[in-house]
């Protein structure tokens, strides 16, 4: 299997798209600072992973998900997000 996540940072306006076969190790390695390019923008939240039986399958949403039409359905979704973070007493989302 692999798998399309999209993280976002906490504390900065900052998505990143990936393609792996194993989502949480992947992301528990951007949170821990192991890639360079999303080092600066720890800690992050996971927005969105969804999962496909083929590389060549999970690559195509990859690629949609980094077009100006995928961005600007994630940018919605992480609005969401991020307004049912605010929403919550103590600043924790239940998601």
């Amino acid at each position: 299997m692999y798998y399309v996540y999209v993280i976002s940072s906490i504390n900065r306006s900052y998505t990143y798209i990936g393609l792996t076969d194993n989502p949480n190790r992947r992301i528990e390695q951007h949170n821990k600072g192991y890639n360079r390019t999303t080092k600066p923008y720890r800690p992050f939240h996971t927005i969105l992973i969804e999962e496909f039986a083929t590389r060549p399958q999970a690559r195509e949403r990859e690629k949609h998900l980094k077009t100006g039409w995928g961005r600007l359905a994630l940018k919605k979704k992480i609005e969401q997000y991020r307004a049912g973070l605010s929403a919550s007493p103590n600043g924790v989302g239940d998601r």
